[in-house]
């Protein structure tokens, strides 16, 4: 709904409230309106109908001295094609025969100028710059990341991508794991985490402070 809607609804129903009411002052002053008002609606719609009521679209006034649209496409098409001239010299050129001999004062040029936004010459230069400057290059889609699989086990295969991660307690520190060469690629496997492969499980024996249980080759157990 628009606000053109809204009004009309808005008179239509200060209408309606003062025919359920019986009462024109007690109408208006429930919908905030004079009763002057509410009788110039009602002249209205009795005499050319409710949709009278619609607001209508205002143009806007058209003075006597206007300049005609004929003299401000000649006088916007001189300034684009000579952007570096002000309006006194734009005025001074078109009074030439070549350019057709068009009357019109400094302050009038400047007017049909601020009227389209063409007042100022870095406006002017701006607009020919733009298009007089070449198309930006059409840029490529981004290549998807490329992903090598291993064929065969134990085949050298170059993984071709990084991870980056953050380590447990570091703050703010982003590190980068570069490209690396697997030896044992899995096979059906790919561009995985190293943190995510699985570190062996060391036995107890090779911890600090154990002595090792098994017997040596070819001699006696030793406790």
């Amino acid at each position: 709904m628009t606000e053109d809607d809204a009004l009309y609804r808005f008179r239509l129903r200060a209408l309606a409230l003062a025919a359920e009411l019986g009462n024109v002052r007690a109408a208006c002053r429930a919908m905030g309106i004079h009763p002057s008002t509410f009788y110039r609606w009602r002249a209205q719609v009795l005499r050319f109908g409710p949709e009278i009521l619609r607001p209508r679209e205002r143009r806007r006034p058209k003075m006597a001295n206007q300049t005609s649209p004929f003299v401000e496409q000649r006088v916007l098409a001189f300034a684009l094609g000579h952007p570096g001239f002000g309006p006194s010299r734009i005025s001074a050129e078109l009074r030439r025969e070549k350019w057709g001999g068009i009357v019109l004062s400094a302050n009038g040029v400047h007017r049909v100028l601020r009227r389209h936004g063409l007042n100022t010459r870095a406006k002017r230069l701006g607009l020919v710059a733009g298009y007089a400057a070449p198309p930006e290059p059409e840029r490529r889609p981004p290549q998807p990341e490329r992903h090598l699989q291993a064929s065969r086990p134990g085949e050298m295969v170059q993984m071709d991508c990084f991870f980056i991660g953050r380590l447990s307690g570091a703050k703010g520190a982003v590190w980068q794991y570069p490209r690396s060469m697997s030896p044992r690629p899995t096979a059906g496997r790919s561009c995985t985490s190293p943190r995510a492969t699985p570190r062996p499980a060391t036995p107890p024996s090779s911890r600090v402070g154990w002595r090792s249980t098994s017997p040596p080759e070819g001699g006696p157990s030793s406790r």
